[in-house]
């Protein structure tokens, strides 16, 4: 699904992530883990074209990242969902219109705009809400929900437009331990049953361990680990987190 080769990324004419050699397989669930600063959400939003290439092989479902047309560009972005810490729904609209807003590549602006949906549509999002466990709440405004609550709206969008891929930025680095164990325990619940990869940066290593098939170390601008959670120990995770700040809350 991914392959990355010699690859060095970063913006403008600054090089963030370096000597990349990484390749993804289909069903994998993978965190990225390390110190603030380091790259890892450098390293996520590349997936979706929206990190410059300087060097090497880069190549992500089928499609050369290198010089990647518009077009392929929006092609891929169809096939990848993005969840953020910050959610990013619309908080006045309510659950099922932010979870109809991840279908529009198949449903007509003029549709979407006065909120008319088929009834193929309106059972594709009953289906959403009962993987996040969040029927109940489907009525409600966005505003009116909890953190966890939001999060789980926002998974269920980023899952409408079927993708192949989920990308997860610090997913849960803005909710309580309950919350924050119900958005895990629904991310590993869409890769083992729909078979949907998924890449997520993680701020917390027991997590990471916990929820993930394989881990990614970054420190330093270079994968400085890249195994199973079993092959974590703690002179790995030193190296890993060597330097990193005291201010744990920061992101990259």
């Amino acid at each position: 699904m991914i392959k990355m080769k010699n690859l060095t990324l970063g913006y403008k004419k600054e090089k963030i992530l370096d000597k990349l050699n990484l390749k993804i397989e289909k069903g994998e669930f993978i965190g990225i883990i390390g110190p603030s600063g380091a790259g890892k959400s450098t390293l996520l939003m590349s997936i979706v074209g929206g990190i410059k290439v300087f060097n090497g092989h880069f190549e992500v479902l089928n499609h050369n990242m290198e010089n990647i047309k518009k077009k392929d560009l929006v092609n891929l972005r169809e096939q990848i969902g993005i969840i953020f810490q910050g959610y990013n729904l619309v908080d006045r609209l309510s659950v099922l219109d932010n979870i109809v807003s991840g279908m529009l590549k198949d449903i007509p602006m003029a549709r979407a705009v006065i909120k008319y949906y088929k009834e193929k549509e309106l059972k594709k999002v009953q289906k959403l809400l009962e993987i996040v466990d969040i029927q109940k709440h489907s009525s409600k405004r966005c505003d009116e929900l909890s953190g966890g609550q939001r999060q789980r709206v926002a998974i269920a969008r980023a899952l409408a437009s079927e993708p192949k891929i989920i990308l997860a930025d610090e997913p849960i680095s803005a909710l309580d331990q309950k919350s924050a164990k119900k958005v895990m325990e629904i991310l590993e619940k869409i890769n083992k049953e729909l078979k949907v990869t998924i890449i997520a940066n993680l701020h917390h290593l027991d997590v990471a361990e916990k929820y993930c098939t394989r881990i990614l170390g970054i420190n330093g601008g270079e994968v400085v680990f890249d195994g199973k959670p079993s092959q974590l120990n703690e002179k790995i995770i030193e190296k890993i987190y060597k330097g990193e700040s005291e201010d744990m809350d920061s992101t990259d």
